[in-house]
């Protein structure tokens, strides 16, 4: 993993405020991504990592600084990311087999419906793909989500919270499926969670970020083999190590 997939280069960006004045929100940001690289930002709340994620996914543009994307300078949305949000973004019109289609544009890719199919057995949906979206429970309905984001082989997974909405079982289920996945396909992933146990479960390294205006504070490596046990020494360790440089008692 040592090609640069994404290069952050001092990013800045405030809105305005009363009076003409500007509210700084993202403070100097600067860091790098690997191909097939697993990154997850963590930081307190109202800090400025969904503007973060907004700016580094090409929907926002940055005061200053730049954000590279396989050397070319992201200046909006690209084909070879695709972001997934706690929102969610799946038609409540269509079934789950046409969700997945949906995305599938122009010709080179075969047997669209037989692709969409192999997706949805992939995220544990055999059997619902002619099922709607209001005929799912929460859980399945992320599946789909996750499974319309695979489809397309995007190159780079922009995650917001994916999984806040899901109660915990559930979100510990969609990351354990979401690792799987990982294992057999090659994506490079930024994960913005507020989730410190998501954080160190998941990701190859941990940033974390200041209080508004946000700069990285801090940056840990996760050296562990999957699965990992949340209840080992060493995630133990690292959590607390986290939780402290957030300001909060372990």
């Amino acid at each position: 993993m040592s090609d640069k997939k994404i290069v952050v280069t001092d990013i800045r960006k405030g809105f305005a405020a009363s009076k003409g004045a500007t509210l700084p929100v993202v403070g100097g940001i600067s860091f790098t991504v690997a191909d097939g690289e697993f990154v997850a930002i963590v930081g307190p709340s109202g800090c400025g990592k969904s503007t973060l994620m907004n700016i580094i996914a090409g929907f926002e543009r940055p005061d200053s600084g730049s954000v590279q994307v396989d050397g070319a300078e992201q200046m909006g949305p690209s084909p070879k990311g695709i972001v997934i949000s706690q929102h969610g973004s799946v038609f409540p019109w269509l079934t789950v087999r046409q969700n997945l289609m949906f995305g599938l544009n122009g010709n080179d890719h075969g047997d669209k419906a037989a692709l969409a199919d192999h997706y949805a057995a992939m995220v544990g949906l055999k059997g619902f793909e002619s099922a709607y979206p209001h005929e799912l429970s929460g859980g399945m309905l992320k599946r789909a989500e996750l499974a319309r984001a695979f489809v397309v082989k995007p190159e780079i997974l922009y995650m917001d919270e994916p999984f806040s909405a899901l109660d915990a079982l559930m979100n510990m289920r969609m990351r354990t499926e979401l690792l799987r996945i990982l294992g057999e396909e090659r994506h490079t992933v930024l994960l913005i969670t507020h989730d410190v146990e998501e954080a160190i479960y998941m990701a190859d390294r941990v940033l974390v970020l200041s209080p508004r205006p946000t700069t990285i504070q801090a940056s840990f490596r996760v050296d562990m083999p999957h699965p990992r046990k949340l209840s080992s020494p060493e995630l133990q360790t690292l959590r607390e190590a986290i939780l402290k440089e957030l300001g909060l008692q372990a």
